[in-house]
């Protein structure tokens, strides 16, 4: 897959799970589980970019002794979601166009 399309669907993905409510990293990559496959080492960097864009907050709190790192979606993030959702929906009329809904 392209890797500015797939880098789209990942934003829209991890915006989407965030958009539930506060979350954190292992927890996004649970509620993705079984719709799209990430890892640690692709969502750190696309969380980082999204709060860097003003997309997503963060916060720090001990849990378990331990700190996490938890996520919270602004209102840039929904508007950018939503866009993200269009662009999707977009993009399956052209592959139902094109393919008929079939591969």
């Amino acid at each position: 897959m392209d890797i500015q399309l797939k880098k789209g669907i990942l934003d829209v993905c991890v915006l989407h799970a965030i958009s539930k409510g506060e979350s954190y990293g292992y927890k996004i990559i649970s509620d993705l589980e079984g719709v799209i496959e990430i890892s640690e080492s692709t969502l750190y960097p696309i969380l980082k970019r999204l709060e860097a864009g003003g997309f997503i907050t963060a916060r720090t709190s001990e849990f378990s002794g331990r700190l996490r790192r938890y996520y919270k979606i602004t209102h840039a993030g929904l508007k950018k979601l939503v866009s993200g959702r269009d662009d999707l929906l977009e993009i399956n009329q052209i592959y139902k166009k094109i393919f008929g809904g079939r591969i």
